[in-house]
Order: C-alpha cells, then structure tokens, then sequence
C-alpha cells in the first residue's frame, strides 16, 4: 500500500501552517504542534529535517521559530515526502533492477510504471502553496507549472522519477 508515514505528513502540515499564516510566518515546533495535536519531539525532528534541506529557516530567540525558506509555490510535496521519507516507491522493481523473480514474465510492471510516474507527476505539481489555499489540482487537469515543479515533470517525462530528489 502507498501510504505517507507520519512524518511526512506532519512536515506537510506544519509547512502548510506556515504557508497559510502570512501575516505570521514564524511559528515554534511547539506552537505548531499544539495547534495539529502533533507530539512535539517528532514534530521537532522534522522541522529540523526541513530546515536542514532548505525548505525552514530556523529563528533563534524568544520570538523565533521556524519560517519558509522559500515561496510556498515553489515547495512540491513530492520534494518534501522525499526529503523526510527518500524515494516514493509503488514497486521495488522499478528501482532494484533483477530484484524481482517475475522480472522477465511480470505483465503488469510496465503499466504499473506509468501509474508511478502518474503518481510522481502529481506530487511535483501540488505546492505547499496549494495545500494553503486548497488549490489542488485533479488529476490530469492541465494548470500553469512553477520553475520546480517544471523541473521535475521533465524529469520523470524523460523516465527518470529519482532525478528530482532533493536529497
């Protein structure tokens, strides 16, 4: 089953929180997970994975707390799952070459690749951004791409899904 671990999860929810609190955008780990009931000392290990991968910016002090380190548009799900969680994998076959003993006979690897790259596609083309606003696309509707997530729909168009990991 694909399925976002916690973590992921919460760091899309506290980058959402940020995204949507222009008027406040710095916040605590503790503040964040107070207002998610989110325990703060996972919340805390992710915001400090976050900020080591560029996407938080740490304030120190009294007021401080974690801000965006860049434009909510220009933050992809699919970068931040990868950061927190590595590559987003629906079959091991796609990514371990001969793993698999239905290798040469499997039916169904080629069709579920595209479903992966469906998948990757539109991870790369769901900013934080639209998790603010509730903005998110459906599936195959066609919108205007930012910079990064062009980026990365031309890297899994050219059958690379693992080129536009972050990490």
């Amino acid at each position: 089953m694909l399925k976002l671990t916690k973590k992921s999860d919460y760091g899309l929810i506290a980058l959402r929180h940020l995204a949507g609190e222009p008027a406040r955008p710095v916040a605590s780990a503790k503040e964040i997970a107070e207002a998610y009931r989110i325990p703060v000392p996972l919340l805390s290990k992710v915001l400090q994975r976050l900020s080591k991968d560029g996407f938080l910016v740490s304030e120190p002090g009294a007021t401080g707390g974690y801000r965006l380190a860049r434009d909510p548009r220009l933050i992809s799900t699919l970068e931040v799952i990868r950061s927190i969680d590595g590559p987003v994998l629906l079959a091991s076959c796609f990514h371990e070459p001969g793993g698999c003993e239905q290798d040469t006979t499997c039916t169904v690897k080629e069709p579920l690749r595209k479903v992966h790259e469906g998948i990757l596609r539109l991870l790369a083309n769901i900013s934080v951004w639209d998790l603010a606003t509730g903005d998110i696309p459906e599936i195959g509707q066609q919108r205007p791409i930012w910079p990064i997530r062009a980026a990365a729909t031309t890297a899994i168009q050219q059958g690379s899904p693992t080129a536009v990991q972050q990490r």
